[in-house]
């Protein structure tokens, strides 16, 4: 499908850590964007912020996301669709208060673009490396696919782990979109591209006004550098602002032509439009030594290469979006001055 290089963009959740960052993102391209919130005084951060694009932005409230029809109207008009709105915490008792949600919201978003979305031309569904990560031995790509989580909430229901059910509700909202598109494929006029990001790292431009207010990934960096806890714990990363980078270059790329995802084939180099974004693997130790010398905690270069996570394999999202991604250092040094310009956290020589 054609890349689409101007017109309007609609945000789900545009309130959210990762969409405030794509809104940003949008808007400093060139395109309108229309953000959905869930109340109006989630919106009222966003007015403020974003009060010199003008008319450029503009809020709608989806009270529901799930509720039949949530997205009718927010639809109408736009040439894109940014998909963010979807839980991430990791404190389920009920397996279905994550997955309903994310799957739900995902198919009534492409419902209501079938019925109401005439101008949309490409719809981006921000995705998560966990829906990807597999036991296989190697880098996890996009053609893998975490079955796991999905078979753990089907035999322990509300018995599985918490990151089990966050993992089966991203598995089971992908999935859901790809087979949505291949039912629908002649009655649309867009395509889907999905981006599988990790846990997500970086400055906050979304409304918080204290620590206890961040998502759950943000919270997490605040915590490493702000409480003492295991240092060798990690996973694979991503920057907030090469998220919401990478959905702009999304709509605005010409993307290989749709492969059902029945179809998918590695051998034959055959996928559906699927982009790990970031993916290297860290600890949170070596997020502690790309910290400036005032803010290094924990235990300085004991991480080895063998201690550390594997990498994710995201060269499809260079090859084919031109992604690039900011460095460890850089993201730890812009996220730290972000706390401290928010009164959070003092480098060691100031607070002596």
């Amino acid at each position: 499908m054609p890349s689409i290089q101007s017109g309007k963009v609609l945000v789900s959740g545009a309130n959210g850590f990762v969409a405030t960052w794509c809104v940003q993102t949008f808007l400093d391209a060139g395109f309108s964007v229309r953000g959905t919130v869930r109340n109006a005084i989630k919106g009222k951060h966003l007015k403020r912020f974003f009060a010199s694009y003008g008319d450029k932005f503009e809020l709608v409230v989806v009270p529901d996301i799930t509720a039949p029809g949530a997205f009718d109207e927010a639809v109408q008009g736009v040439d894109a669709i940014a998909h963010t709105a979807s839980p991430f915490h990791l404190a389920a008792d009920d397996p279905a208060d994550l997955s309903g949600p994310a799957v739900q919201g995902t198919i009534g978003i492409l419902e209501s673009a079938r019925k109401y979305g005439q101008t949309v031309k490409r719809i981006v569904i921000t995705s998560s490396a966990v829906a990807v990560t597999t036991p296989k031995d190697g880098p996890l790509d996009e053609y893998d696919w975490n079955n796991g989580a999905v078979q753990a909430v089907a035999n322990k229901g509300a018995d599985a782990g918490n990151f089990d059910k966050y993992c089966n509700s991203k598995v089971l909202a992908e999935r859901g979109a790809w087979e949505f598109l291949d039912k629908h494929r002649t009655e649309v006029g867009w395509d889907i591209a999905v981006l599988n990001p990790p846990l997500i790292l970086g400055p906050v431009i979304h409304d918080v006004s204290t620590p206890d207010q961040l998502n759950t990934s943000a919270k997490m960096m605040f915590n490493a550098f702000t409480t003492e806890g295991p240092t060798t714990h990690g996973g694979q990363w991503a920057n907030v602002k090469d998220v919401g980078r990478a959905h702009l270059l999304t709509v605005m790329t010409d993307l290989p032509s749709y492969v059902p995802l029945s179809a998918v084939n590695k051998k034959e180099g055959r996928n559906v439009n699927r982009f790990i974004i970031g993916g290297q693997g860290f600890t949170w130790q070596d997020m502690l030594d790309a910290a400036p010398t005032q803010y290094k905690k924990g235990f300085p270069g004991s991480i080895n290469t063998t201690m550390r996570p594997r990498d994710m394999d995201n060269s499809r999202s260079q090859e084919v979006l031109g992604m690039d991604y900011t460095s460890i250092h850089e993201t730890v040094e812009e996220t730290l001055a972000d706390y401290e310009r928010r009164g959070w956290i003092k480098p060691f020589a100031a607070s002596a």
